[in-house]
């Protein structure tokens, strides 16, 4: 358990990537390498066997769902994450359809950066609070009324939960603006999946989404 996370960036972005090594580095983080080539970075992926590679979208030689293609075909299995600052639809729903397991933005606080990296090494997949709207989009139409009865077994304050994770707060959020424990809150989540049938947070915010659930408040 104590040991470092080790990962593997790829961002032809030079100042971006020695800042955010920097970054990583300094909050307890092992970064094997950061480079700029897509097909050295493919390499050293092959040959240091990272917990988790960081791969820029937009890129000269290749784009980020190109590496990703690469390095699944070669059968690394590793999280791979989208680091990038497209919010575009179609790279956010082709990334996951290609084996992402994250989607996050450049410009994110780094504390979540962190914290969705430990998320996702630790088996979730974390697209940005931002995008869980336009995966909704995304999703819409697909499969109308899954999980609507599942809706009716959550209790009132498990509602709650469940919109204020559609908005996008963290627990220690949530926590804060209802006055109970983190602990209590990730309890709640736990139920909240499970009751769903989901696996994420965002799985969960989707369907909350999807179904309007949230909205009918506005208009009690």
């Amino acid at each position: 358990m104590g040991e470092l996370m080790r990962i593997l960036l790829i961002d032809d972005h030079a100042l971006f990537r020695i800042g955010l090594r920097e970054l990583l580095e300094r909050r307890g983080l092992e970064v094997v390498d950061a480079v700029g080539d897509c097909e050295v970075g493919i390499a050293l992926v092959e040959e240091t066997q990272p917990d988790v590679v960081l791969l820029d979208m937009r890129m000269p030689q290749m784009s980020g769902l190109d590496v990703l293609q690469v390095l699944r075909d070669k059968g690394q299995r590793m999280p791979v994450v989208i680091l990038t600052t497209s919010r575009v639809e179609t790279d956010v729903i082709a990334s996951l359809q290609c084996g992402a397991q994250g989607y996050l933005l450049k410009d994110m606080e780094p504390d979540d950066l962190i914290r969705s990296l430990n998320d996702i090494v630790s088996g979730q997949t974390v697209v940005a609070n931002e995008l869980t709207m336009v995966l909704a989009r995304a999703v819409r139409g697909d499969e109308p009324a899954k999980n609507e009865s599942a809706m009716d077994q959550l209790t009132p304050r498990e509602q709650e939960i469940l919109c204020l994770l559609a908005e996008g707060q963290s627990n220690k959020v949530i926590a804060r603006n209802l006055g109970i424990s983190d602990g209590t809150v990730k309890l709640h989540v736990k139920a909240i999946l499970r009751k769903l049938d989901v696996h994420s947070r965002v799985e969960a915010a989707v369907i909350a989404v999807e179904q309007k659930f949230c909205r009918k408040d506005e208009f009690n």
